[in-house]
C-alpha cells in the first residue's frame, strides 16, 4: 500500500475544504475565489493574465457588501500572522483609499485595515492571531462598499516577506493539468461573436466546445455589461445569414441600459442546448484560457484554461480553433500578426485615419442605472478622493450610456483593471457631486444607484490580421467581394475623447462620436477577415477580426460580429467535412463556400410544428419518418413499402419505390465499417438483398483504408492492439497484426519503404497527446516519434466523383431509438441530404465508407 507523509494527508484535506497548504505544514493558504460564500462580493476574472488569477471585489455602490466566508481547517494551535493581497485600486489617482476591508477570524476584526496603500497588487499583514486546533471561520468584511478587493489569503506561522509570500502563491497555482477532451471545433469566448460561432458549427454536426471565463454567456450582451445589439440581420448577398443572431436575441434590451431581465442570459443558455446542439455543443462556463500549444507548424493543438472558482487547470485539444474572446486571446498567444490603435493614413489610404499611427481606441463603456425612493437617500462624502468635479464638468444623468467611456489610451487587453477603475472613479466622483455638491443636489436627494457593471464593455483591442484587412475604401468603394460573408449596416461610428472632458481631467472618461455613412448599399465583409494569417487553424470572431481601426467603427456592432461568426461555423464545418484548412478552403472550395452562406445556419425546429407545404410522408414507431414527398428514400426496405402499400392511401406524389413496376433506384456500390456490429461489408443497391458481402471483424473498427491491387476488394481496419486485414471477394480476414505497443491504435499509414507508422492514443486518455510508432517492412517497431507528419483521415466521410459528400452518422447500438438520423447520408455543396441509406435492420454504427461506383 502507497504510504503518505503528514504534509500530504494534510494537503489532500485542504484541497477537499478549498484550502491549499503549502510550505510549512501548518501553514495556510487560500485563494479568495474558493470562498465557500462570496457574500457580496463580486467575483472578477477579467485580469487573470496579467496577476494570474480571479480575485473578488465588494462591488457596492458605496453601500457595504456582506462578507465573504470560507471555513480553514487548522492542524496545529499556534499564533499565525495573517497576510491579504490586495491593493488600493485607486492609488494611481489619489493617496486616499476607497475600498478598505478588514479580515475577520471567527468573527474578531484584525488590526489592520485592508486596501490601503499600494497601486500594485501586494501582501500586506493584516495581524496575528492565536489560533485552536480545529475550523475556524475566515471572512471578508468591507468596510466602504467602494470595490476593496482581495486576492488571497495566507496564514503563516514564521515571520514572511513579500518574495516568501509570492513563493509560497505561485507554488498554489501549479497544480497538475487535467485533459478534458478532444474537439472537431473549439470556440474560446463566450459573448455574441462565440455563441453564433459554436451554435453554426455544432448545427453542422461538428462536436463543438464553447468555453467562456464568466458564469453567463452574452458578452456585451449579458446582464452583465448590459450594451443592446446594434446592427441589421439577414440583409446583403447572404441573407441567410442572421438565425443564431436572432435566436439568441433579446426581445427586449435596445440602444438603452435596460434592466437585468431584459437581456435574457438564460435564453442564451438554453440556446445551447436545444435542437442538434443538445448532442454536439458543450459549454463550459468559468474557463478562462490562458495558454496555448502549437504543433511544428504553427498551428494550435490545445489550448489550456484555469476555471476562475476552483483555480483548476485543463487541457482541450481540437483540430480547428475560433478565437472569439475579443482581446485575441488566443491569437496573440499563438504569435500571430496584430494591429492595434489608428493606422497612419498611408497604411491604407484612408481619409479617416490619422495622418500618423497612433494607439488611440475606442473606449471600455461602464453602464450604471439608478432609481428614486420614497425618501431621501444620502451618499457617501468621498471628497478625499473623488476626482475634481464641478458645475463645468459635471454630468447630470441617471443613468449611464455610450458616451461614460474610458481606456482610450491604454492597452485594452492589458489594462483591463486600471481602465475599468477609471471609470468608476468617474462615476462615483460624479454622482458625488450630483448629491453633495451641485447647486442642483436637491433635485437628486432621493435617488440611488440600483446597479453599476463590475466589467464593463469594450469596444475595441488588437485586431489579428488575416489575409486581408478590411477598410474603410472598401466599404465606401462599395466593393463587392468573391467570397463576401455578412453585410455591413452600421454607420463609420469612431468614437474619440471628448475635447472639454479630456482638457479637464488626467485622462478621458467621456467620448464624443464621428457619424460617417459609407454608401447607398451595405457591403459585405470578405471570408479572408475571419481566419489568422500566421496560425493555419484559427478563426476570429468578434470585435478583433481583420479590419482596420476605420473600419471596425462600422463592423463592430454585435448584430452584424453575430452574422460574421455563423460565417465562421459554416466556414469550419465545411473545413471538417473536406479536411482543409481555413486558408484553403478559400483557395480551393471558394464556390462551396458561397453555396454553405447562402444557405446560412440551419434554424432549430420549432417545437412540434410542421412546415406547410404539400409534403408527404410515413411515421412507423421506433424509426424515422418515410418521405414520400419530396425528397423520397431512395432504397425503401420491403418491409416498408409492403406497410405502406397495405394502408391503402392514395398519393399525391407517388413514392417512386412504391410504383409498378417500382422506378429504377440510385445504383450504390460502398464498403462500409460498421463498428456495432463489427464488420465490413459491401453494400450494393443492383442485388436483391443490398448486403453483397460482409466479414466479421474485431472491435474497435476504425480507419478503413482499401489495401492491394485496383482489382481486389481488401480493405484494412484498425482494431485492438493492431489491425486487421479482410478481403470481401473471398469474405474473410486475410491477414492480422498485433503489437503490445500498439493497445490503443487510431490510424495506420503506409509508408513508401513499404512499412507503416500507427498513430497510438493510451487507452483512458483519448485527449492525450498521441504518439506515432514506425515499424518496417518486416513490421518489426524501428522508431518512436513525439510527432510525426500523419495524414488526417476523415473515416466518416467520403467524396463522391460529382463533389458531394457521404457522410456517416454513428449511432448507438439501439438504432431503433425513434428519431435517429440516418446512419450514411449524401450531401451536395450547400450541406443538403440527396440520398441516404435507410436500411437500418442491416448497420449498426457506420464509421467509415468508400465508394466503389455510384451512378443515379
Amino acid at each position: 500500500m502507497r504510504k503518505f507523509n503528514l504534509k500530504s494527508k494534510l494537503l489532500a484535506l485542504a484541497l477537499l475544504q478549498g484550502v491549499a497548504v503549502w510550505g510549512s505544514v501548518t501553514d495556510l493558504y487560500v485563494e479568495c475565489e474558493n470562498f465557500t460564500d462570496l457574500g457580496g462580493w463580486t467575483l472578477d476574472p477579467s485580469s487573470m493574465g496579467e496577476i494570474g488569477s480571479s480575485y473578488v471585489m465588494a462591488h457596492g455602490y458605496g453601500e457595504p457588501v456582506a462578507d465573504a466566508v470560507t471555513t480553514l481547517d487548522v492542524q496545529t494551535a499556534g499564533v499565525y500572522h495573517v497576510w491579504a493581497r490586495t491593493r488600493n485600486w485607486a492609488g494611481e489617482w489619489t493617496s486616499a483609499a476607497p475600498g478598505r476591508f478588514r479580515i475577520l477570524l471567527d468573527g474578531r476584526e484584525l488590526p489592520a485595515e485592508l486596501g490601503v496603500d499600494g497601486r500594485d497588487w501586494h501582501w500586506v499583514e493584516a495581524g496575528a492571531v492565536d489560533l485552536s486546533a480545529g475550523r475556524h471561520r475566515l471572512a471578508l468584511h468591507d468596510l466602504t462598499g467602494f470595490n476593496g478587493r482581495c486576492d488571497a489569503v495566507a496564514l503563516v506561522r514564521t515571520a514572511s516577506d513579500e518574495a516568501a509570500l509570492e513563493a509560497l502563491r505561485r507554488m498554489h497555482q501549479a497544480p497538475t493539468i487535467r485533459e478534458g477532451g478532444t474537439f472537431d471545433f473549439l470556440v474560446a469566448g463566450g459573448g455574441i461573436s462565440g455563441l453564433c460561432a459554436a451554435q453554426a458549427a455544432a448545427r453542422g454536426t461538428m462536436r463543438t466546445l464553447l468555453l467562456q471565463d464568466r458564469d453567463v454567456v452574452g458578452g456585451c450582451n449579458s446582464s452583465e455589461v448590459r450594451v443592446g445589439l446594434g446592427g441589421d440581420i439577414h440583409v446583403g448577398e447572404n441573407q441567410a445569414l442572421g438565425n443564431v443572431v436572432e435566436s439568441i436575441a433579446p426581445i427586449l434590451g435596445g440602444g438603452s441600459v435596460d434592466r437585468a431581465e431584459d437581456y435574457e442570459d438564460r435564453r442564451k443558455l438554453n440556446s445551447c442546448r436545444a435542437g442538434v446542439q443538445a448532442k454536439y455543443l458543450s459549454l463550459r462556463t468559468g474557463e478562462r484560457v490562458y495558454a496555448v500549444e502549437t504543433n511544428g507548424v504553427g498551428a494550435i493543438a490545445a489550448v489550456v484554461s484555469r476555471n476562475t472558482r476552483t483555480g483548476a487547470r485543463t487541457r482541450w485539444r481540437a483540430r480547428l480553433f475560433c478565437d472569439a474572446t475579443g482581446d485575441a486571446v488566443l491569437a496573440r498567444l499563438a504569435g500571430c500578426a496584430t494591429m492595434y490603435g489608428r493606422e497612419a493614413r498611408s497604411a491604407f489610404g484612408e481619409i479617416s485615419a490619422p495622418v500618423q499611427a497612433d494607439r488611440l481606441v475606442m473606449g471600455h463603456s461602464i453602464q450604471w442605472t439608478t432609481r428614486k425612493e420614497p425618501r431621501t437617500v444620502p451618499f457617501p462624502d468621498i471628497s478625499a478622493w473623488a476626482l475634481a468635479i464641478d458645475e463645468s464638468s459635471a454630468t447630470y444623468s441617471r443613468t449611464g450610456g455610450w458616451a461614460q467611456e474610458a481606456g482610450q489610451y491604454r492597452d485594452m487587453a492589458r489594462e483591463t483593471e486600471t481602465i475599468r477603475d477609471w471609470g468608476l472613479l468617474a462615476i462615483f466622483s460624479n454622482w458625488h457631486y450630483l448629491k453633495n455638491v451641485s447647486p442642483r443636489k436637491g433635485d437628486f436627494a432621493r435617488d440611488r444607484f440600483s446597479w453599476i457593471s463590475p466589467i464593463g464593455g469594450k469596444r475595441e483591442g488588437c485586431r489579428v490580421v488575416g489575409d486581408y484587412v478590411f477598410t474603410q475604401n472598401d466599404l465606401e468603394g462599395q466593393r463587392t467581394f468573391p467570397d463576401g460573408t455578412a453585410a455591413v449596416t452600421w454607420d463609420i461610428d469612431q468614437h474619440f475623447p471628448d475635447p472639454r472632458n479630456a482638457a479637464a481631467f488626467k485622462e478621458p472618461f467621456r467620448s464624443c462620436a464621428y457619424h460617417r455613412g459609407f454608401g447607398p448599399r451595405v457591403v459585405s465583409v470578405p471570408y479572408r477577415c475571419l481566419y489568422a494569417r500566421n496560425c493555419p487553424n484559427l478563426f476570429l470572431a468578434g470585435r478583433h477580426i481583420s479590419v482596420s481601426h476605420v473600419a471596425l467603427a462600422a463592423v463592430r456592432v454585435q448584430r452584424t460580429l453575430g452574422m460574421l461568426a455563423e460565417a465562421v461555423g459554416l466556414a469550419a464545418t465545411l473545413c471538417w467535412e473536406l479536411g482543409v484548412s481555413p486558408r484553403a478552403l478559400y483557395a480551393d472550395h471558394l464556390p462551396a463556400l458561397k453555396a454553405r452562406l447562402k444557405v446560412g445556419v440551419p434554424k432549430n425546429p420549432a417545437y412540434h410544428a410542421y412546415p406547410q407545404g404539400l409534403h408527404e410522408k410515413y411515421h412507423f414507431w421506433g424509426s424515422p419518418q418515410v418521405r414520400v414527398y419530396p425528397d423520397p428514400a431512395t432504397n425503401l426496405p420491403s418491409a416498408y413499402a409492403a406497410a405502406i402499400k397495405s394502408l391503402g392511401m392514395v398519393h399525391r406524389n407517388e413514392h417512386p419505390c412504391l410504383k409498378t413496376p417500382a422506378a429504377r433506384p440510385p445504383l450504390r456500390r460502398l464498403v462500409l465499417a460498421d463498428e456495432a456490429r463489427p464488420r465490413v461489408l459491401l453494400y450494393d443497391t443492383s442485388r436483391p438483398s443490398a448486403l453483397a458481402a460482409a466479414v466479421d471483424v474485431e472491435r474497435p473498427v476504425k480507419d478503413l483504408a482499401r489495401v492491394g491491387g485496383a482489382d481486389e476488394l481488401k480493405y484494412r481496419i484498425v482494431c485492438r492492439r493492431g489491425f486487421m486485414v479482410v478481403d470481401l471477394k473471398a469474405q474473410k480476414v486475410v491477414d492480422v497484426f498485433r503489437d503490445e505497443h500498439l493497445n490503443g491504435a487510431e490510424a495506420v499509414m503506409d509508408l513508401p519503404n513499404g512499412g507503416f507508422c500507427v498513430k497510438v492514443v493510451p487507452p483512458g486518455a483519448k485527449s492525450a497527446r498521441p504518439k506515432f510508432l514506425e515499424y518496417d517492412a518486416a513490421r518489426q517497431l524501428v522508431a518512436t516519434h513525439a510527432d510525426y507528419a500523419f495524414p488526417e483521415r476523415h473515416v466518416a466521410c467520403a467524396v463522391r466523383a460529382s463533389g458531394h459528400v457521404y457522410r456517416c452518422h454513428p449511432q448507438p447500438e439501439d438504432v431503433y431509438a425513434p428519431g435517429r438520423a440516418p446512419h450514411l447520408g449524401e450531401y451536395d455543396a450547400c450541406g443538403r441530404e440527396v440520398w441516404r441509406l435507410d436500411d437500418w435492420e442491416f448497420f449498426g454504427s457506420l464509421v467509415g465508407v468508400d465508394v466503389l461506383s455510384d451512378e443515379n
